[in-house]
C-alpha cells in the first residue's frame, strides 16, 4: 500500500520528535558541541515537516475560479522555507561552535552519547528512503526535500560519530566543534540547494528533458498509428511545472478541408495520449490548418516538434 504524502509527513514529524529527543540527550550527556548541532538540526526538522505537511495539505485543495490551475505550487513554499531553516540552524550551529572552539571541553559518556546517536540516525535514514520513493510516485518535491534533508542528516550523525571517536583516540579535544563547524557548513549548502529548486519551481520552469523526450515520443506513436497522422504538424509546444501537476501547450496544423469534428475528435484522441503517458500532465492543443503559422510565443520563438 502506498502511503499519501500527509501521512508521510505526520510519521516524519513523529520520527522528528523521537530524534529530538535521541539526539538531545545524547549531547547533554555527551557535552559534545557535535552531537548537540546534530541536535539543533533536528529541530529544524520538525519545523520542515510540519510545514511541509501546511503546504501539501493546501496543495491538495481543488482548482477554484481564484486559483483555476489549482494549488500545486504550495510545495515550492515548502522546500523554500526548508532550505531558509536550514541555513538559520547553521548559522546558529557556526556561532556557538566557534566559542567551544576558543575554549574546548572534555566529552563524557562517550559510548551512550554514540549509541543514541546512531540510533536516531537509523530513523533517518529509513524514513529519507521511504519519502525519496513516495516523492517519485507522487511527483511530490515536498517530500523530496524532507528526504533530502534527512539524508543530509544521516550524513551529517555519521560524520559526528567519527570526529568524536577521533577525539577519544587522540585527545583532541579542539576537533569536535571543529567537526560541528564543518557540520554547519555543509547544512548551509543543502539549504541553498533547497531554495533554489524551490525558486526555480514557483518561476515555471520547464518540464525536465526526460518528460519532454516522453511527450515528443507520444506525439510520434500518435501520428505512426493515425492514419491521416502524415498529413498532422505540431509546433509552438509550451510545457510548465507546478507542483505534482505538469501542464503543455502545442498546436496541432491540420488540413483546411477537415470538418471541425474531424479535427476536435483527434485532438480529444492525442490529448488522452500525452495524458495516459505522462501521469499528472494537463495538455491543451489549439488547432490550427497547415497553411496558418501561429503568432511566435512570448519568447519570440518558433518550436518546430
Amino acid at each position: 500500500m502506498t502511503l499519501t504524502p500527509k501521512t508521510l509527513l505526520r510519521v516524519s514529524v513523529a520520527v522528528a520528535l523521537i530524534t529530538i529527543v535521541l539526539k538531545g540527550t545524547a549531547g547533554y550527556i555527551t557535552n559534545s558541541m557535535g552531537l548537540i548541532s546534530d541536535a539543533m538540526e533536528s529541530f529544524v526538522n520538525l519545523a520542515s515537516a510540519m510545514f511541509a505537511l501546511a503546504m501539501v495539505t493546501i496543495a491538495e485543495r481543488p482548482a477554484d475560479d481564484d486559483h483555476p490551475y489549482g494549488h500545486h505550487k504550495a510545495e515550492y513554499f515548502s522546500s523554500g522555507f526548508e532550505g531558509i531553516l536550514i541555513v538559520g540552524a547553521a548559522i546558529a550551529i557556526l556561532w556557538v561552535s566557534v566559542q567551544r572552539l576558543l575554549s574546548p571541553q572534555p566529552l563524557e559518556q562517550v559510548g551512550w552519547g554514540l549509541a543514541l546517536s546512531v540510533l536516531s540516525s537509523g530513523f533517518n535514514a529509513a524514513l529519507a528512503v521511504v519519502l525519496f520513493r513516495a516523492a517519485r510516485a507522487h511527483r511530490s518535491i515536498a517530500l523530496e526535500a524532507d528526504g533530502r534533508h534527512l539524508m543530509t542528516d544521516v550524513w551529517t550523525s555519521a560524520a559526528v560519530v567519527i570526529g568524536i571517536v577521533g577525539v577519544q583516540l587522540t585527545g583532541w579535544l579542539w576537533l569536535d566543534p571543529l567537526l560541528a563547524i564543518g557540520v554547519a557548513l555543509n547544512i548551509v549548502r543543502e539549504g541553498v540547494k533547497l531554495v533554489w529548486r524551490s525558486s526555480q519551481g514557483l518561476m515555471d520552469e520547464a518540464l525536465d528533458p526526460e518528460t519532454l523526450a516522453t511527450v515528443r515520443a507520444t506525439l510520434d506513436a500518435f501520428v505512426a498509428r493515425t492514419p491521416e497522422g502524415a498529413r498532422l504538424r505540431f509546433d509552438d509546444m509550451v510545457t510548465r511545472s507546478a507542483g505534482q501537476r505538469r501542464f503543455a501547450d502545442l498546436h496541432m496544423h491540420v488540413p483546411g478541408d477537415w470538418t471541425l469534428q474531424h479535427a476536435a475528435a483527434l485532438r480529444d484522441q492525442l490529448e488522452q495520449a500525452l495524458m495516459d503517458a505522462v501521469p499528472g500532465l494537463r495538455v491543451t492543443i489549439q488547432l490550427l490548418p497547415l497553411t496558418m503559422e501561429a503568432r511566435a510565443t512570448q519568447a519570440g520563438e518558433h518550436h518546430p516538434l
